[in-house]
């Protein structure tokens, strides 16, 4: 199974980010959040990001006045899935990214991200790479989350698509270094605002009007959680210095795993019909291994098959 455009009216909101840098210079410079720093943050030293940090993990316990004060104007990026469209994408082998724009939601009191990926550009290119590897290793994510007035941005991927393929709403573009990306889904984060800090093993949900499937004789990795239910791999992680290929981890099988929590249980699996994802609710559950590899929980709610 942790992502995530006019200069005038998308740069970082000088409220916003006046308020995270006064809460670094001590709990009474911000009157909104002075309870909340000393009722969850006490003993922790101004400075150095601490501050900021601990506020991040308590944000279910922060009382909406503060949580108003940190969240500021709400920045532009979270309308861009509004009027998605749904476009079914041949996805076998794709090499992809998603960038994650994070920032608080006062409403669900914690941290959501507005994902954008390459996958859903116009045209699929013909050797299945959306994420040139010289354009993914330019971008420069502390300036693409002050292009968009959001608390973080962030990179997943490069992947490979092991799912046959996706449908999903693809929303409004936005600029990210030398890429245009459309926005695909919305991600619930918790703690931080960089998915790459999300735990491995631990699910996390995602808003997205999709489907996914996996056809039917196709060998994959899942991973048996101890509440019973069953993940498939749908992105296997790149990144940009691959350690090992897709087909390597799969002969390994198994012997790959090395921190699965007690309970869990990874295997090879041939799929003995199409495992069709169309999560409930436009709600799908998702989780990442210790590769960051991302799963997909499959079963009632989620999928018609479970492997």
């Amino acid at each position: 199974m942790f992502a995530a455009a006019a200069l005038g009216a998308l740069a970082q909101p000088a409220f916003a980010q006046s308020v995270w840098e006064r809460l670094e210079r001590g709990a009474d410079v911000v009157s909104e959040c002075a309870g909340d720093v000393v009722r969850h943050c006490k003993g922790i030293v101004p400075g150095g990001g601490r501050i900021k940090a601990c506020m991040l993990g308590h944000l279910q316990d922060m009382s909406t006045a503060c949580l108003t004060a940190l969240a500021g104007p709400r920045p532009t990026v979270f309308s861009d899935g509004d009027k998605a469209v749904s476009k079914r994408i041949d996805m076998r082998n794709v090499r992809y990214i998603e960038i994650f724009l994070a920032d608080i939601d006062p409403v669900k009191k914690g941290l959501v991200a507005a994902c954008y990926g390459s996958y859903g550009i116009p045209v699929i290119p013909a050797d299945r790479d959306t994420a040139p590897q010289a354009l993914v290793a330019a971008l420069n994510m502390d300036e693409i989350a002050k292009k968009y007035g959001v608390l973080g941005a962030s990179l997943n991927g490069p992947k490979l698509s092991i799912a046959d393929w996706w449908e999903i709403g693809i929303g409004e573009t936005r600029q990210f270094g030398g890429m245009e990306l459309p926005h695909t889904a919305q991600l619930n984060l918790s703690g931080t605002a960089n998915v790459n800090d999300v735990k491995p093993y631990e699910p996390t949900t995602i808003a997205r009007k999709s489907a996914v499937n996996w056809n039917k004789g196709r060998t994959v990795m899942v991973l048996d959680a101890p509440d019973g239910s069953v993940w498939i791999m749908k992105g296997f992680q790149l990144g940009l210095d691959p350690k090992i290929s897709y087909e390597a981890f799969m002969a390994a099988g198994p012997d790959n795993f090395k921190k699965l929590p007690p309970g869990w249980k990874a295997r090879v699996a041939t799929l003995e019909q199409d495992n069709l994802e169309i999560p409930e609710n436009g709600i799908a559950h998702i989780v990442s291994d210790e590769f960051f590899n991302v799963y997909d929980k499959t079963g009632p709610g989620m999928s018609n098959y479970k492997p």
